[in-house]
This record gives C-alpha cells, structure tokens and sequence, in this order.
C-alpha cells in the first residue's frame, strides 16, 4: 500500500470468515509502519468488547465505539494517516461519503462488514462503500454443513428482525447449497443444548 494519496479499502464476506482479523491484520501493519492509527466500531456492538475490536478467533485492537457516521467523522483525529472501521453494516447510510471524505483527504481508510444479512440479501451500507472503494477483498468461511467454502449467514434462532447481534450459537456459516434463507433451526439442534451463545445482531 503506498501512503498519501488516500485509499478506501472493503473487507467483506459472512460471519466466520476472518473480515475483522484482516481488518486487524492491516491496521497492527499500519502501526508497525509507524503510521497514526484510529479505529472506530458501531456503539451497539458489544458482544466481545466495549472498547475493542476482537476477531472471533480473540485478536483484539483498541477502538472508539460511536453511534452514527457523523460521529466517525467528528472524532477522526486530523492527525491520523489510517483510519479503520468494523462492522461497518450496522453504520447508517451516511458511513460511505464519510469514507469517502477520509479517503480524499488523504487517508487510508480500511472497513470491514457483512456484505449480506441472514435472508442472502445485500446488506447496505456495505455494497455503496464495495462501490466507492479502491479495493474490495471478500473472504470466505468454512460451511459447518459440508465443509465447503461458505459466502453465507445461516441465522439458527427465529427472529424477522434484520439485526439480531450475537455470535457463535446464534449464527453459523453456510455454502450456497446449505444455506437456508429465514429458516431457523430447531432449538434440539442448536449447539450447547440450545445455549444462544454471546449476545450483543447479526455481526462479523
């Protein structure tokens, strides 16, 4: 990546599939490389962490939590040369120009979401910054029914709400084939005897 000219850079894909661990993995580079660093995460995410962003597997980064895309904007110090965003779907509509405003100020601006919600359907604002961005990586999880490469959010609990924040127990990762759109299962086949695991949406 070469610095200064200002980039906007999407890592999406499903639950499971490492979006907030390459999110991370780019950002302790970034620090390393002695670049300022700023981090930010929606406020309503606090399934693993107030103050952190912490990949399913435990990695962690200290980060903001805020509201709404404004505040990403207001808080963003004119000092910070990358600056990266998790869960980004959970942000309003106003996250892409805010991304974009970075960016063309000159920083390398570096998010992370879930490109779809548990239906399989496009879960903005994700595919507006896909659109704007420089680069879009989409990574990909293992299906726990077949061991195929998985693009999909397999909710297991039943709910109509598009945002049901939690993790493992709640959600699994599904190939195209196994996947079932809105349909839960049973609580006989959740895992841990029906354990809905850590609570917080439909998160990454």
């Amino acid at each position: 990546m070469i610095y200064g000219g200002g980039s906007l850079e999407v890592i999406c894909g499903s639950m499971f599939s490492g979006k907030s661990e390459e999110l991370i993995r780019r950002l302790t580079r970034a620090k390393i490389a002695r670049r300022r660093v700023q981090v930010f995460k929606p406020l309503l995410d606090k399934r693993y962490s107030d103050v952190e962003v912490v990949s399913h597997a435990g990695q962690r980064l200290t980060a903001l939590a805020v509201a709404t895309s404004a505040e990403v904007l207001e808080k963003t110090d004119a000092r910070a040369e990358v600056v990266g965003v998790d869960e980004a779907q959970f942000f309003d509509a106003g996250i892409v120009d805010v991304c974009t405003r970075l960016a063309d100020l000159g920083k390398r601006v570096i998010v992370a979401g879930l490109d779809q919600d548990y239906l399989g359907r496009p879960f903005e604002p994700m595919p507006a910054l896909m659109a704007a961005a420089d680069e879009v990586m989409k990574t990909r999880a293992i299906c726990v029914r077949c061991g195929a490469m998985a693009s999909r959010t397999q909710r297991l609990v039943d709910s109509s709400e598009r945002v049901v924040i939690g993790a493992a127990g709640l959600y699994e990762a599904r190939c195209r084939r196994c996947f079932e759109p809105g349909v839960a299962e049973s609580q006989e086949d959740l895992p841990f005897g029906g354990d809905p695991g850590p609570s917080a949406g439909n998160g990454g």
